[in-house]
């Protein structure tokens, strides 16, 4: 059997690797039968995953559990220096498309007639294709009404990008509305915070035919827009 500290190493390796998250049970079978016992196994995974956290806590990286399971990344703290390595910017995405996305997170399922029932105008497109293409959401199924349209619903994708573990994680909507009024001031807020449903609001974008057009485009101005948000280092 392999001692307790060479696992850790060992898992701790294979999470700088990876291309995406590991689950525990991924990590433990990196292990065969004579080098982990597989009564204990779970147990010893979860024993190697938390002496990394710990060992974590005085440095810039942090291991971090997702919906998809467990990655190593920078901490917030240390972003904007690490931004500034990055040759290609953080995408900004209009308001009309995180109005959207928000829609979808917090109503899900929902069909795309749903959507435009809330926001009060059409939903463009290019606004559901940029959703899809990102793997942000995903057809679920189909409504039984007549026309059985598509119904949406987030994605494991979607709980990663955001740091979130399950649905359950999501700010109340009461909780970050407030945010959602300064958040598009601020280049750097996080999207999740602002994952809110506010057509009421005056400085929401009403864009009508226009969503199909601005919706999923990346700005190349680097100045700030009332209705562009600028998405935060996060992975």
């Amino acid at each position: 059997m392999i001692d307790q500290e060479k696992i850790v190493r060992i898992i701790e390796a294979a999470l700088f690797t990876a291309e995406s998250p590991m689950e525990a049970k991924d990590l433990a079978n990196l292990f065969n039968a004579e080098e982990l016992a597989k009564e204990t196994a779970s147990k010893t995974i979860r024993d190697a995953l938390r002496i990394i956290e710990n060992e974590c806590l005085s440095k810039s990286i942090e291991l971090k559990r997702v919906a998809s399971g467990y990655r190593f990344q920078v901490k917030k703290s240390y972003s904007e220096w690490i931004g500034r390595m990055l040759h290609d910017r953080p995408p900004r995405y209009t308001r009309a498309l995180m109005e959207t996305l928000a829609i979808i997170v917090y109503k899900q399922p929902v069909t795309r007639g749903d959507i435009e029932e809330l926001r009060g105008v059409s939903v463009g497109q290019n606004i559901m294709r940029t959703l899809l293409e990102r793997g942000w959401i995903r057809t679920v199924g189909q409504k039984e009404v007549p026309g059985r349209p598509a119904l949406y619903a987030s994605t494991k994708e979607f709980l990663d990008y955001f740091d979130l573990k399950n649905l359950n994680e999501l700010p109340e909507i009461s909780e970050i509305q407030e945010l959602v009024e300064k958040g598009m001031q601020d280049k750097h807020i996080n999207v999740v915070d602002q994952l809110a449903l506010n057509k009421d609001q005056d400085d929401t974008v009403r864009v009508g035919e226009e969503d199909d057009q601005s919706a999923s485009k990346f700005s190349d101005d680097g100045g700030s827009s009332s209705n562009v948000v600028n998405l935060p280092l996060n992975s």
